[in-house]
């Protein structure tokens, strides 16, 4: 069932900015590199966050922000676990919708 997540802080710029509105899929295929997913890190289960996947490690997903100035990401906490595949940015509503690669 897909669910909706608002991006707060700067971590994926320029790809996404603070207030963008998603959609999300859980399940589905597995994550593969390239891919801007919704996780949990082991060491911050309270913190959900917006990521992009870059490799499989220790029975989860590295992932890191696209904004190489801010890390916190998998350098700082670890292993994530991916609740979902972001598949749509639906706010702000550009010209058209930004499709995420849905591949």
């Amino acid at each position: 069932m897909p669910f909706a997540v608002l991006v707060r802080g700067p971590s994926m710029v320029p790809t996404l900015r603070d207030g963008d509105a998603l959609i999300v899929r859980r399940g589905g295929r597995a994550p593969r590199p390239g891919d801007v997913v919704v996780a949990r890190f082991r060491a911050r289960p309270d913190l959900l966050v917006v990521k992009r996947v870059v490799r499989a490690q220790e029975g989860g997903w590295w992932v890191h922000g696209d904004n190489e100035l801010v890390a916190d990401d998998s350098r700082a906490y670890g292993v994530a676990d991916v609740v979902g595949r972001v598949v749509l940015r639906y706010w702000p509503r550009p010209g058209f919708m930004l499709r995420v690669r849905t591949g």
